[in-house]
């Protein structure tokens, strides 16, 4: 179990979750790598496209805090973490506040970032609506009249902009330029970011159902869940095998050392059924991304 929030420190650290931040950092990283193969790889897209993603996923946390304890997600018979207004150490004002100023640096952020990397106003104004509707859906997710999570449309969501969207886009920044071919790795993150996603999910079904939130699992089933957990897994691998033997980059097969982890990830959702036990391989799949990308680009580099 984690640990007891009983400062108003520990509360706001909690809020951002940091666990979350490799599995969002996974993304640019891809990106950047692809960028860095094609030769057109820039540290300043890389970094300005690195510090907006960290800004728009802590964003995404604490509105999905304050959200769940609005909608009655985060009820006292809640089986996942304490969330941080559950605590009663912060209050929704305090929340909604710290979520509109991270909604403006992330925006900032991402100004900076297309004015490093886009010459043209065209090309400038559609990433700045892409970035706009990011910040949207980061903040509804959980939050609004209608906050789609709670519809079940969190994974099509996350597989968009923590795999296509965050790849494809990283890549264009970087090279002005779009090889379809990126469309395999970008959906293997979004497969393998699901999947995270989903195990979180699988770990709240029963509070969840309880506060009519119909995230998959609730909708499927929990043993219907574990097909798709394993789907995801598998599906993200094999796409990444594709795309390595399409463009003969043997060397990014060294990505396979991350791949007992997220196996280990699947077995374990399939076998635990108490929530305090499942809560640890979020961040276990989490890390496994991100290590299965550096891997990637790494045996790129030395092999």
């Amino acid at each position: 179990m984690e640990q007891t929030i009983n400062t108003k420190k520990k509360a706001w650290l909690h809020a951002f979750r940091f666990r979350t931040l490799p599995l969002a950092l996974s993304s640019i990283f891809m990106g950047s790598i692809l960028a860095y193969q094609n030769g057109n790889f820039h540290w300043s897209v890389f970094l300005w496209a690195a510090l907006t993603t960290v800004l728009l996923q802590i964003l995404s946390n604490l509105a999905n805090d304050y959200g769940d304890s609005v909608n009655g997600a985060d009820h006292q018979g809640r089986n996942g973490p304490v969330r941080a207004v559950q605590s009663g150490l912060i209050s929704l004002l305090e929340m909604k506040k710290a979520m509109i100023l991270f909604g403006v640096l992330s925006l900032i952020s991402g100004l900076i970032l297309l004015y490093v990397a886009i010459p043209d106003r065209l090309t400038f104004l559609l990433f700045l609506g892409l970035g706009i509707l990011a910040i949207f859906a980061a903040v509804t997710y959980t939050y609004g009249g209608k906050p789609y999570g709670y519809a079940g449309l969190g994974d099509l969501s996350v597989f968009i902009f923590f795999g296509l969207a965050g790849v494809l886009g990283t890549y264009y920044l970087h090279t002005l330029t779009m090889d379809w071919v990126v469309l395999l790795p970008g959906a293997a993150i979004g497969f393998f970011s699901t999947a995270v996603l989903n195990i979180n999910n699988i770990r709240d079904i029963d509070s969840d159902r309880s506060a009519g939130k119909m995230s998959i699992p609730v909708r499927i089933g929990k043993n219907a869940a574990i097909i798709y957990q394993w789907s995801l897994i598998l599906g993200g691998i094999i796409l990444l095998f594709f795309y390595i033997l399409i463009v003969q980059a043997y060397g990014s097969l060294l990505f396979l050392l991350a791949v007992p982890v997220m196996l280990n990830t699947g077995w374990a959702i399939q076998t635990l059924n108490e929530p305090e036990l499942i809560d640890p391989y979020l961040k276990k799949m989490a890390m496994a991304t991100l290590l299965c990308v550096l891997g990637f680009g790494l045996g790129w580099m030395i092999f």
